[in-house]
């Protein structure tokens, strides 16, 4: 009777634990959702703000919000450090690149082009960094160069459809977008001694802080030139989400959803990215979407989730 007794606890104890996990599992995945429909409304709610703001000002306060932000979370948590003294140069260059350059290019490509195409050049960064693997000597299958190749016909379409709607600055600023894209892939690459040796929230913290100076730097001329009461609520708001929300809460629940269902699994759904951004895109600021555009942009999207697996 005891063994049984004892039996029945140890399997009820595991069905507790199965259905922790599944818990944990669904709200992670939850979240991730969350996270994407931040990001994606990112693209039309920052594109909206650089009507009224300056591009470097309103990075420049963006990133200064999202740095006191998770100076903020991560001191309540106890865990504000510093690298060890051999990877200053490392997080200082990676801040610069990943951050830094990284952002310059992207908001002055996101203010040349519209939302959605913006989001659908940036998903090509799982697309640079396989070409850095493969400078490293890693081999990859069949599968991920049909990816590639879909995913840089994708964008020639995306990019003929702009060009047509938009006219030259888009084109612009699509080419500015995919640069913003390789910068971020040999940031991730140059990223991954530091993820291995400290994890992807401090890595992350250390490096957007270090960026975060050089960004600020740089915005100071915007700031002064700056025309505030030009600035309308709507423009104000969309820097409050994209400091805050955009940068600051959604890498922190990125990267425990990261910890919590692994790598491979949370990157699948940052390829609803680029679908969220062209919604909103079309719905709120009225961008016109040719099927031109929608072939290519499922042609990026399809090649990049080739790739990623």
């Amino acid at each position: 009777m005891a063994v049984s007794t004892a039996g029945s606890c140890s399997a009820t104890t595991g069905e507790v634990l199965e259905i922790g996990s599944a818990t944990r599992s669904a709200w992670s995945e939850a979240t991730l959702l969350l996270v994407i429909c931040i990001w994606g409304l990112n693209f039309a709610v920052a594109k909206r703000a650089l009507a009224t703001f300056d591009p470097l000002a309103f990075n420049a306060l963006r990133y200064a919000m999202a740095s006191l932000l998770i100076y903020a979370v991560l001191r309540r948590q106890g865990r504000v450090q510093l690298p060890e003294r051999e990877d200053w140069g490392r997080v200082l260059l990676l801040g610069i690149l990943g951050n830094a350059i990284y952002q310059l290019v992207f908001i002055i490509g996101l203010d040349l082009t519209a939302a959605g195409s913006a989001s659908l050049m940036l998903a090509l960064m799982p697309v640079f960094v396989l070409l850095l693997d493969v400078r490293s000597g890693t081999r990859h299958e069949a599968r991920s160069w049909l990816g590639v190749a879909a995913s840089t016909i994708g964008v020639a379409l995306v990019s003929r459809a702009a060009l047509r709607v938009e006219g030259s600055e888009a084109l612009l600023g699509n080419l500015l977008l995919i640069g913003a894209a390789a910068f971020f892939a040999v940031y991730t690459q140059g990223a991954r001694p530091l993820l291995q040796r400290y994890g992807s929230i401090r890595t992350t913290a250390w490096t957007l802080w270090s960026g975060a100076l050089v960004i600020v730097l740089m915005g100071v001329p915007s700031l002064l030139r700056q025309e505030w009461r030009q600035v309308d609520a709507v423009s104000w708001a969309g820097l409050f989400y994209s400091g805050l929300l955009s940068i600051g809460v959604a890498y922190l629940l990125w990267y425990r959803s990261v910890g919590r269902l692994g790598s491979s699994r949370t990157a699948i759904y940052s390829n609803l990215t680029p679908v969220v951004a062209l919604m909103a895109g079309t719905l709120w600021l009225g961008e016109r979407l040719t099927m031109l555009a929608v072939v290519g942009a499922a042609l990026v999207i399809g090649g990049v989730m080739a790739v990623r697996r």
